[in-house]
């Protein structure tokens, strides 16, 4: 399974700033109501390739990589500067060309000897930058088989994972000297409130101003923490899942089903605890929804560069998430998802924003006391480009992203696999004795991710 215990070293070269390849004059860009939602968070993303078959050299790798950089900087300008705070206590983007921390380093270590099913030890802290200054921070290192790690860290309250895809996706079109196929938008105006607003009751149930919370609790030593695995889950199972899940008659998505398998292995985890009410929450993108109706606001919102994201999400009992066969739990999330598909759920939040600034606000879900039961957000990662992003010594070997946030509430991101189309890439941070379950409770579906299964 390769390096067990991340048994090896990462030794940190060149540092350098990376700007725009061209000025552009300082200013200021708000952020919408929707990116006001994120807390600071930095979001890691990472791509492994194998040595190049043309034998270029790390050095040229490199400089490749930091010239397609300077230049996307023009566009994405966003990256390039820094987040402050602004009269209000609100984030804002100082949009000043400070450019990217770009590291260089080299791990004695071969692509094939990575344990990817534990990135807690092969990744966290080696690979992916831990972000110090600005918006956007970038690693590559070279491995000791010739092979390049190149990853990414961004603040989460400047852009979303369709955000960062969209950036990666430019850079690697800019190496290959292709026309960009999606120039980012920053029109603010966009997701500009109503006057005057309209709001449904229902955003109050998912959403809640950080200041009307109760004190945080005295904190216990904790019995159980949120650990981070990587699983691949084949196209069988996810089609057997999807089908058990529809089996009522109604026919569920790969995501709902998939959803709803997790939220019962995790209540049954916790099934000494009856009366416990867990949660699950799943990320919308709120881009084809706010384009509805007008062509020309769907292409802008399309190439919107920030964050257009609502999660909704279920409440249950861990007794009658257990109880209840998987076609239940997956009618429940079928049914708490689809008002938060619509146009008006995220005009509604934009509005409520609006309502309650400069206070900020956060979604319910991440709301988890010692007392509660558990709670998940599951993230759909599916449009992440793993084959898109060739800068020139072909594609990654694999890919994923990496975001171990703190607090009570999981997170699970599944990607497309980079191997066999149809199977699922699940990255996973959850409690360990949850993981530890769904590893002898649904074996057969979640197979830890090894050299073997990527052909290594």
């Amino acid at each position: 399974m390769g390096s067990v215990n991340g048994d090896f070293v990462v030794k940190v070269g060149k540092k350098e700033v990376v700007a725009a390849v061209l000025p552009f004059q300082e200013h200021w860009l708000p952020f919408t109501n929707l990116d006001l939602l994120l807390p600071p968070l930095d979001v890691g993303l990472f791509f492994c390739y194998k040595k190049p078959v043309s034998s270029m050299s790390y050095g040229s790798m490199v400089s490749i990589l930091k010239k397609a950089l300077a230049q996307a900087l023009v566009s994405y300008y966003a990256f390039a500067g820094e987040v402050v705070p602004n009269a209000l206590g609100e984030p804002e983007l100082l949009c000043n060309n400070r450019g990217v921390d770009f590291i260089e380093a080299y791990a004695d270590i071969e692509l094939q000897y990575l344990n990817f099913y534990n990135p807690d030890e092969s990744i966290q802290g080696k690979f992916v930058p831990k972000k110090k200054n600005g918006v956007l921070s970038v690693q590559a290192t070279e491995l000791k088989c010739g092979g390049i790690v190149l990853a990414f860290s961004f603040d989460h309250r400047v852009a979303d994972a369709y955000s960062a895809n969209m950036f990666i996706v430019s850079l690697t079109e800019m190496v290959q000297s292709k026309p960009v196929s999606i120039a980012p938008s920053f029109r603010r105006s966009l997701l500009n409130p109503r006057r005057p607003g309209l709001i449904d009751s229902s955003i109050d149930e998912m959403y809640v101003p950080i200041p009307s919370l109760p004190p945080p609790e005295e904190k216990d030593e904790p019995s159980d923490h949120l650990i981070s695995r990587i699983y691949y889950v084949t196209a069988d199972q996810l089609n057997e899942i999807q089908s058990v899940a529809s089996s009522n008659g109604d026919k569920r998505t790969k995501l709902e089903s998939f959803s709803a398998f997790l939220w019962k292995m995790v209540a049954t985890f916790a099934g000494k605890d009856n009366d416990k009410v867990s949660k699950l929450g799943i990320v919308v993108d709120g881009r084809s929804r706010l384009g509805e109706g007008d062509e020309d606001k769907a292409t802008l919102i399309n190439s919107h560069f920030g964050n257009v994201l609502s999660i909704p999400y279920g409440s249950k009992t861990i007794s009658e998430l257990i109880e209840m066969p998987l076609s239940c739990v997956a009618k429940q999330v079928h049914d708490f998802l689809k008002p938060a598909t619509t146009k008006e759920h995220f005009l509604g939040l934009i509005d409520w924003v609006e309502g309650h600034r400069p206070e900020p606000a956060m979604t319910r879900v991440y709301c988890v006391g010692k007392d509660d039961g558990p709670a998940l957000v599951v993230s759909s990662g599916q449009r992440f480009p793993i084959t898109k992003v060739d800068f020139g010594w072909g594609c990654p070997t694999f890919g994923s992203y990496h975001f171990p946030w703190g607090g009570l509430c999981g997170y699970v991101m599944p990607m497309p696999s980079s191997v066999r189309d149809g199977d699922w890439v699940v990255y996973m941070h959850l409690l360990k004795g949850q993981l530890e379950l769904i590893e002898k409770e649904a074996a057969n579906v979640f197979r830890p991710l090894t050299f073997d299964y990527l052909n290594l």
